[in-house]
């Protein structure tokens, strides 16, 4: 098994990604850096933990953005 010691996501869940995000953001600023309808209408983490799990493309925005941000 390789070791993922310079992956900034290594041990990291995509919810624990989302809160940490949300709260740093806001759901408002969040839906302005990455446009998904679960960030700007309605939004909760169920929802949009929903909808990240299905679309590989928004969940590599939401991962990129944690680590400019985090990292």
């Amino acid at each position: 098994m390789e070791e993922q010691k310079n992956n900034p996501l290594h041990g990291k869940t995509l919810e624990m990604i989302l809160v940490l995000l949300v709260d740093h953001y806001g759901w408002e600023e969040l839906g302005d850096r990455i446009r998904i309808n679960s960030f700007t209408h309605n939004p909760s983490i169920k929802s949009s933990l929903t909808f990240l799990r299905k679309t590989p493309w928004a969940r590599k925005k939401v991962e990129d953005l944690y680590v400019q941000t985090f990292a």
